[in-house]
Order: structure tokens, then C-alpha cells, then sequence
């Protein structure tokens, strides 16, 4: 016998279990405990389409559910989608009490925990909510505001340069730097960039492993601007989804991008659509990569702010600093 607590310490585990974010859904994960408190079933999300949590571990418990408790991550869903409401296999399996972590901010799947009372079950709300909604931070974010999470990434030399004097930009930081770029490109659901970046750089912005080989799961390639993207360009070569937003406002462009299931925006364009971000207040993170060089000319890392005093100067609050290979890593915040 464990307690509900323990329960779902369980249930955030088995939440963290696939390798990769079961896109475009949250990670979720269930135990189902026994009438004397016993854990007959453990499942979690793997991939859209596939079975959801409440119903893994609903089946690996059978009739063992019946008068239990089921402990979610995550408030049971009310609404019918690739599968069929959690609601409904809760109630069927017998479940008697439902405790959930986070309530569901999805407001085409909300509702859940009153269906289930409504049905005479127990739902029960808000146990290690912290700790569940630290599972999806930027599907939560895009869910309660309506728009994808930015994280704006730069790599620049010690003077804030991100390109030379001729527009060369290849390579400012070292092989550990940009490995992890690859892996913060696996994190995000789009890599964005303007077409201007298309034209100056021809970036593939691809996810690749450690052998240079492609990654199985690839992110949506953005470019946006009005200016149309050549089929030859590399955006364009079929390794990777690709839009092109033809719009030169930030907010228009990300409430595109929340409409396609896009939570998190990994921002790689250049200093004018930084700025365009910035400015828009559309930048929620910064990952800045500074590399022990110096170039004393060409592009700076963002483009006019208007600002014209230190009294309007933008600040952040520093998240970390770390060490990556020769360069140095900076992660921020924008300050409230």
C-alpha cells in the first residue's frame, strides 16, 4: 500500500518515460491504485493517436481498478480526439477517485474533473501541480496564453557580432556549442527565421545527432517574410516540414503557428527580426552563446531598439551560465 502522494511521484516518473515530447500532446502519466491502496497499473503517453495514460494503466490493472483510485498528472480529459475521453474509460473501469496534479488548460479538453463528479467520482485536484507542470512548460504556456513559447537563440563573438563585415557567419561558436543547438531544435516544435536569413545563409536549420546524420523527428522549418523562398533553397529540400509566413508582424505570425499545434518557437533569425520580437515582447527566453572572438565589424546580434536613454534599457535576469566547449553559454530571462 502507497499513498496518494507516492502515487503520483510514480505517475511523473512514468510521465518523463518517451525520449522525445509526445508532440503535439503533453507528457502524462497514470497509476492506478487498488481499493486497499495497492499499484496495479502504470502508464503514460507515448505519441498522438496512441492510447493516453489513464487507459494504459487502466488495462494493465483490468478488473483490479474497480472501486480504485487512478492518480493523473494531469486533469483526465472530457473530450473526444484522435481517442476517445479519459472520462468515459475512467468511469467504465470503476475508478471511484480521480487525483489529478495540473487541471487541464486546454480549453477543448478542460472539464474533466466536473464530468467525473458529475458521474459520482471523486476528483480531486492540485497534488504536486509544481512538479506536473514542470513536465510541459511550453505546452502549458500555449495553452494559457494562447501562443507558442519563443526562445530567441543567438551565437555571437565577444563585441555581439553575429556575421562578418562580408556576411559570413559559419562558424562563430565551436562543435560542442552547436551540438547543443541541435538538441535545443529537437526540443522545439518550429525553428524560425526570416527570409532574409534564407537568402544570406541558406541554413538547412535541420536537427542532426553527433555522426551529422539526420534526426528521425524533425521540427517545422518557419521562414517568415514576404519575400518568396527559392525551391532550391535548403529549407526547402524535403529532410524537414517547411512554411513560409508571408507577414512581418511577430504576433501574427505565432498565432499561425499555436493554430498548427506549434508550443514551442526556437527563434534563429537574424538582428532585425530579433528586434521585430523583442519589441513585440514575443522573446520568453534567451539561450546566448558568446565565443572568445572579436571581429570589430559586421552584424550585431539585434537591431534597433528605439532605445535612445539607459532609462529604457532592456534588462534580463540571468537563468545560467555555463561552460560549452570554448565558448560560454548564457541563458535568460526576460525581467517583469
Amino acid at each position: 500500500m502507497i499513498s496518494e502522494r507516492e502515487a503520483m511521484a510514480l505517475a511523473l516518473e512514468a510521465a518523463r518515460t518517451p525520449v522525445r515530447r509526445p508532440h503535439p500532446n503533453p507528457r502524462v502519466g497514470c497509476v492506478v491504485l487498488s481499493r486497499d491502496g495497492d499499484v496495479v497499473g502504470v502508464g503514460h503517453h507515448r505519441a498522438a493517436g496512441h492510447s493516453h495514460a489513464e487507459v494504459e494503466a487502466l488495462t494493465q490493472a483490468g478488473d483490479a481498478a474497480r472501486g480504485g483510485t487512478a492518480v493523473v498528472t494531469l486533469e483526465p480529459c472530457a473530450h473526444a480526439g484522435r481517442t476517445g475521453p479519459c472520462t468515459e474509460a475512467l468511469a467504465e473501469a470503476g475508478i471511484a477517485r480521480v487525483v489529478f496534479a495540473q487541471e487541464d488548460p486546454n480549453p477543448l479538453a478542460a472539464g474533466g474533473a466536473s464530468v467525473l463528479g458529475g458521474w459520482g467520482i471523486t476528483a480531486v485536484g492540485g497534488l504536486m501541480v509544481d512538479e506536473a507542470r514542470a513536465l510541459n512548460p511550453a505546452w502549458t504556456f500555449a495553452q494559457e496564453n494562447a501562443r507558442p513559447f519563443v526562445t530567441w537563440k543567438v551565437a555571437a563573438t565577444l563585441d555581439g557580432r553575429v556575421a562578418a563585415s562580408d556576411g559570413t557567419s559559419r562558424w562563430i561558436t565551436g562543435e560542442v556549442a552547436r551540438a547543443e543547438v541541435h538538441a535545443l531544435r529537437a526540443d522545439a516544435d518550429a525553428v524560425l527565421v526570416g527570409t532574409g536569413t534564407v537568402f544570406t545563409d541558406d541554413p538547412a536549420l535541420t536537427v542532426r545527432n553527433a555522426e551529422g546524420r539526420l534526426s528521425d523527428v524533425q521540427p517545422l522549418r518557419v521562414a517568415m517574410g514576404s519575400r518568396e523562398v527559392p525551391e532550391t533553397a535548403l529549407v526547402r529540400d524535403g529532410a524537414a516540414p517547411f512554411l513560409q509566413v508571408v507577414s512581418a508582424d511577430p504576433v501574427e505570425a505565432l498565432a499561425m503557428l499555436v493554430e498548427r499545434d506549434v508550443h514551442h518557437v526556437l527563434l534563429e533569425g537574424g538582428p532585425r527580426l530579433a528586434a521585430a520580437f523583442l519589441r513585440a515582447g514575443m522573446i520568453d527566453a534567451i539561450r546566448w552563446y558568446v565565443a572568445p572572438a572579436l571581429l570589430g565589424n559586421g552584424a550585431p546580434a539585434i537591431a534597433d531598439l528605439g532605445i535612445g536613454t539607459m532609462d529604457d534599457v532592456r534588462r534580463f535576469d540571468v537563468t545560467g551560465v555555463a561552460q560549452v566547449g570554448d565558448d560560454i553559454r548564457i541563458d535568460l530571462a526576460p525581467r517583469e
